[in-house]
């Protein structure tokens, strides 16, 4: 299909790495617990737009010059982990009452997932690696190949947020009655937030 060998393959791909648990996912579900579906909504097109810059970002070859120059690997993977840890922090202080770490207003959601998912380097590198694995050489079509690889991505990455995002609102309707558990789901969410940020600070 216009160069994509297996299409088929490429599209389950993308679901399974979709649903693999990381800091888009969670911004997705803390966006919707605090903001509703319009908040929800506003992160998945966040997390589109993160995704979309790294794409293209891997496609003009900037994996090769993050791996060619590591000091400026390193340099972006520790600015994406104190983003997330932070992020965490804040929630973790958070006091009953106190303005929410993600803002109700979708803009904001919006904001918050883009630089969740843009500070990630490792990203980059994924998407290097991973598009030449379903490039048909023999049909390959230079830049429309690649547009349609990014825009099954984003096409994907909105049906399964909009999913994460009713799932998400259908069950938060059902905790609202009990702010206490709000409250822990909160500082939870928090912990992750740190973990990723550690996580992706120590990886190599």
């Amino acid at each position: 299909m216009l160069g994509v060998a297996d299409y088929g393959a490429f599209v389950a791909a993308i679901l399974i790495f979709l649903a693999i648990p990381g800091p888009g996912n969670l911004a997705l579900i803390t966006s919707t617990s605090k903001g509703g579906i319009p908040g929800g909504i506003g992160a998945t097109f966040g997390v589109i737009a993160g995704d979309q810059v790294l794409m293209w970002a891997a496609v003009a070859g900037v994996a090769t010059l993050l791996v060619a120059y590591p000091a400026a690997f390193h340099a972006v993977q520790w600015v994406g982990a104190a983003y997330l840890a932070w992020l965490g922090f804040r929630m973790l202080v958070a006091k009953p009452g106190d303005a929410p770490v993600l803002h109700i207003e979708p803009r904001h959601y919006f904001k918050q997932a883009f630089f969740i998912t843009l500070l990630n380097p490792k990203a980059i590198v994924f998407y290097m690696a991973f598009f030449p694995l379903f490039v048909d050489p023999a049909q390959h079509r230079g830049m429309l190949t690649f547009g349609v690889m990014a825009a099954t991505v984003a096409v994907l990455t909105f049906l399964y947020g909009l999913g994460a995002v009713l799932l998400t609102h259908f069950l938060a309707e059902r905790m609202r009655a009990n702010p206490r558990i709000g409250r822990v789901l909160e500082k939870v969410a928090g912990l992750f937030l740190i973990g990723f940020g550690v996580k992706l600070a120590v990886s190599k």
